[in-house]
């Protein structure tokens, strides 16, 4: 591929944002924004869809072109017995020449045809730009919550280990009511929680080798190489910090005015139902095609025939011909209505391929919907009530067991409870997130038409800060 000022750009960028994630071996840490950048900047899904449209356009400038003219060479006539070019007045050497025309305008609806289908492929690629970044986001989050549960577990791993001392000390001093099946409890919380640590380092090593597939920088322009696949750390690891998505569009989606209507017509400008329109704008034209076939297909030759001059001497004239041929579509009920009723056929079946996606994704939103707004009802049940009293329970526990007015392994399971309820917060934020990444994708406007042709949607002040309680800032 050669490359302009704008490829060198793009990937100058994406060398550079590469360099800074992954030349600084000792931390390799990545945030989500530059995750998202590398795998937009570096997916070999969009290089190879702008070579198909590359080639579509191409193939669009040479269907509007004629087809090549027929050039003939012959002897014509050339008598057996002797085979003398001037024995009969026949005999003839002849240098024709044939051009064909297509039928109708079936050439410029060809070609317009191909136009057509050349401008989906960058609805296509704003679409996987907004598919990435969803995917993306969720490994991400994913990696992160490993992460950040290994950390919590980390943290309480030496109080559960001060507990099984005190426990086994207390035990073997016959103090207060410590029993030998505390000492063992104890113990085995501690093995139990060995296995979540094991168990959350699993799942953060293989979320880590899933999102490695999108960090790949890789240069289009040398794809006949072999590219250094080493060259990228196999472990890495994410922000330690929760980052911030805003919901698009929160006033299309508000309870209160919310109409499927509306999100329709939201929807109506999102990249892949434009794709769809593309394509049954093409499927148009080819109706256009198939009707061309009612019209004569017209050929015009001529040929020029060289005649040698009699045994005599005398002079033969040589001899133009000039003819015209054309086709005469008579009998069209089985062939030229046929397809152009196919046609038709195809191109009404597009339509409910728009509906269809348009349902899907309407169902889809409602169904994330649906979900966000449980998670943050969740998130503030353990805001507000779950994480103090699990806290509390917890402390009240061992200052009763301190006290010789307790249970060991209410200690236990007070603490247990406690390390859980903080885990499920974190979880129940990352979900949160997550849901909003997914809902922001059908929110993905294409760039491709005009902006004021879509009005702005303006967020109310309620939504705005119950986004903001929730910790949905701007990504």
């Amino acid at each position: 591929m050669k490359l302009n000022a704008s490829n060198l750009t793009s990937l100058s960028t994406a060398l550079i944002l590469g360099l800074s994630v992954f030349s600084a071996q000792a931390e390799k840490v990545v945030s989500l924004e530059q995750a998202i950048t590398l795998a937009q900047q570096n997916d070999p899904w969009l290089h190879g869809s702008r070579l198909k449209q590359s080639a579509v356009e191409n193939r669009s400038i040479a269907s509007g072109t004629l087809p090549d003219p027929k050039v003939s060479l012959g002897i014509m006539n050339l008598p057996t017995d002797t085979w003398d070019l001037d024995q009969e007045g026949m005999t003839q050497l002849t240098v024709g020449v044939s051009q064909m025309f297509p039928r109708g305008d079936s050439l410029e609806i060809k070609q317009d045809q191909l136009q057509i289908e050349s401008t989906k492929f960058p609805l296509l690629r704003e679409d996987r730009k907004a598919k990435l970044k969803s995917q993306v986001s969720q490994l991400w989050l994913d990696a992160y919550l490993a992460q950040k549960t290994i950390k919590l577990i980390e943290d309480d791993w030496s109080l559960f280990e001060q507990m099984a001392e005190v426990a086994k000390a207390s035990y073997s001093n016959v103090v207060g009511k410590t029993r030998q099946q505390d000492v063992i409890r104890a113990q085995l919380e501690i093995v139990q929680l060995d296995d979540r640590l094991t168990s959350q380092k699993q799942k953060l090593e293989t979320t880590i080798a899933r999102l490695n597939e999108w960090l790949h920088i890789y240069d289009s322009a040398r794809l006949n190489e072999s590219f250094n696949f080493d060259a990228q750390p196999l472990e890495f690891s994410v922000s330690k910090e929760l980052p911030s998505i805003r919901l698009k569009n929160p006033t299309v989606l508000k309870a209160s005015n919310y109409s499927r209507n509306r999100l329709a017509q939201e929807l109506a400008n999102h990249p892949a139902i434009l794709a769809i329109d593309v394509k049954r704008k093409a499927s148009e034209k080819g109706v256009e095609l198939a009707k061309q076939q009612y019209e004569p297909q017209w050929g015009v030759n001529a040929s020029y025939a060289y005649r040698d001059n009699m045994p005599s001497g005398d002079n033969r004239a040589d001899l133009f011909s000039v003819g015209v041929t054309f086709d005469l579509p008579l009998f069209t009920e089985n062939r030229q209505d046929k397809q152009v009723a196919a046609s038709i056929a195809e191109s009404e079946a597009v339509k409910t391929e728009k509906l269809l996606l348009t349902k899907q994704m309407i169902s889809e939103v409602e169904k994330e919907l649906r979900q966000l707004k449980r998670l943050s009802d969740r998130q503030s049940i353990y805001q507000e009530q779950l994480l103090k009293q699990t806290h509390d329970q917890a402390e009240a526990s061992l200052t009763a067991y301190t006290n010789d007015d307790g249970d060991f392994a209410e200690v236990v399971r007070a603490r247990i409870a406690e390390l859980n309820a903080r885990i499920s917060a974190l979880r129940i934020d990352v979900d949160a997130l997550k849901t909003v990444a997914r809902i922001n994708y059908f929110f993905a406007h294409s760039q491709s038409k005009s902006n004021a042709e879509h009005k702005p949607l303006h967020t109310s002040h309620k939504t705005n800060q119950h986004l903001s309680n929730k910790q949905f800032g701007e990504k």
